[in-house]
């Protein structure tokens, strides 16, 4: 008794689940739910309509030429007048602070999204700041002093910190007001 009334649980199920399989909703390319966009207003370049060149477009439009020689020369990976960490950098900014001034601990190259970050230490307290070179706060990048120049008499360039992120600083504050006042 038991086991036929178990048997006919389990065909009522059965047949309820197939059931819902059988009678399913519309798929979703015919649904009358899904809202396609307008085109955007305006044409884009030539270039751009044959589908070419989007990351330089991108390059010339975002960033002013005067944070894209910054970001080619200053932050490049290659470029003779570039900055490595452990140089000392003043940042003039539109706002409060309106100037800030530190040792280079980290640079992140990204194109237009180029990022460095400041360590100075203030009252006893370290403070970071990070800054990004495209960003309109950002008014000059100066470089007070580089790390790692030329010898005097023409001899082997003097190489700078071997480290491409200078975050130990952070534990050494000695070392970095030594680094920061250009004394190794």
């Amino acid at each position: 008794m038991f086991v036929r009334s178990l048997r006919t649980a389990l065909h009522v199920w059965r047949t309820i689940s197939l059931r819902s399989l059988t009678t399913s909703t519309k798929p979703y390319p015919y649904s009358q739910v899904a809202i396609i966009p307008p085109a955007p207003a305006g044409s884009p370049p030539a270039a751009l309509r044959q589908g070419k060149g989007l990351m330089a477009y991108l390059r010339q439009t975002l960033p002013s030429t005067e944070k894209q020689k910054i970001i080619s020369t200053l932050f490049s990976r290659s470029h003779p007048e570039r900055i490595r960490p452990g140089s000392v950098l003043t940042v003039n900014l539109t706002h409060a602070p309106t100037t800030f001034s530190g040792v280079l601990i980290s640079v992140r190259r990204r194109g237009p999204d180029t990022s460095f970050v400041l360590r100075n230490v203030v009252q006893r307290t370290g403070v970071e700041m990070q800054f990004f070179v495209n960003s309109p706060h950002v008014k000059e990048i100066v470089v007070v002093s580089r790390v790692g120049g030329s010898a005097a008499n023409g001899k082997k360039k003097r190489k700078g910190l071997r480290r491409a992120k200078l975050f130990y600083l952070r534990d050494s504050p000695e070392r970095m007001t030594a680094i920061s006042a250009g004394v190794r």
